[in-house]
C-alpha cells in the first residue's frame, strides 16, 4: 500500500519560504515511470497544481507559479520537498503531494494522495 504524507508548518509569515516534505512509503520515488505532483487547494477554492518531480529527478512547474516554486527530492529518505517563496496570504491553502502517471492537472490519474497539510500565511 502506497502511503504519501504531507509535512510542515501550518503557520508561516508573509514574504517568508513555506517548506514542505511529503514522506513517502510503499513505494520508491525513483519507481519507473511516476511523478510526484504538489498540488493545492485554498478555501472556497478548486484544486491547483503546483508542479512535479518525476522518478527521473527532473522538474516540472506550472507558469503561474514558476517563479517562486522549488521540488526537490531526497532519495535516502523517500521524500519530495516544496518550497514557495515570498508568500502572501493568497497561497493559504491545503497542500497535497500526490503519485501519478503524467505532468499536469490530470488530477483523477493521480493514483494516491495524502491527506493534505493547512498552512495558513499570516502575521
Amino acid at each position: 500500500q502506497v502511503q504519501l504524507q504531507e509535512s510542515g508548518p501550518g503557520l508561516v509569515a508573509p514574504s517568508q519560504t513555506l517548506s514542505l516534505t511529503c514522506t513517502v512509503s510503499g513505494d520508491s520515488i525513483t519507481t519507473n515511470f511516476y511523478y510526484w505532483s504538489w498540488i493545492r487547494q485554498p478555501p472556497g477554492k478548486g484544486l491547483e497544481w503546483m508542479g512535479a518531480i518525476a522518478y527521473s529527478g527532473s522538474t516540472y512547474y506550472s507558469p503561474s507559479l514558476k517563479s517562486r516554486t522549488s521540488i526537490s527530492r531526497d532519495t535516502s529518505k523517500n521524500q519530495c520537498t516544496l518550497q514557495l517563496t515570498s508568500v502572501t496570504p493568497e497561497d493559504t491553502a491545503v497542500y497535497y503531494c500526490a503519485r501519478g502517471l503524467r505532468v499536469g492537472r490530470d488530477y483523477d490519474g493521480m493514483d494516491y494522495w495524502g491527506k493534505g497539510t493547512l498552512v495558513t500565511v499570516s502575521s
